[in-house]
């Protein structure tokens, strides 16, 4: 299924039905939107390492076009969040909630 590489609008009630509380899945929404954000500027640095430059000079520093290739490509992708909504609406993303003790209530 492609993603939409721009927002829409959706329906608060689809989000809801999974966790029972929209808030509640917002907040696994956005976790999820940050897992998939670091994993991808994870990637994207080890990819541009290969090109880092020790050369002070910008004079000396040329145009890779490999190198430019590839950051359009990341910048092409959907965003984190619009990823996350679409894998917890399809019901992709696996959550609990942390079990509430009477010592942490006190």
């Amino acid at each position: 299924m492609a993603i939409p590489s721009s927002i829409i609008t959706r329906d608060l009630d689809k989000l809801a039905s999974q966790s029972g509380n929209v808030y509640e899945s917002i907040v696994v929404v956005s976790k999820r939107a940050r897992q998939i954000s670091t994993k991808i500027k994870e990637e994207l640095s080890h990819k541009l390492a290969d090109f880092a430059s020790t050369v002070d000079n910008l004079e000396e520093v040329f145009e890779n076009r490999e190198q430019i290739e590839i950051s359009k490509y990341y910048e092409r992708m959907p965003k984190p969040s619009i990823v996350a909504i679409e894998e917890f609406v399809e019901g992709k993303v696996m959550f609990r909630r942390a079990e509430v003790t009477d010592s942490v209530v006190k």
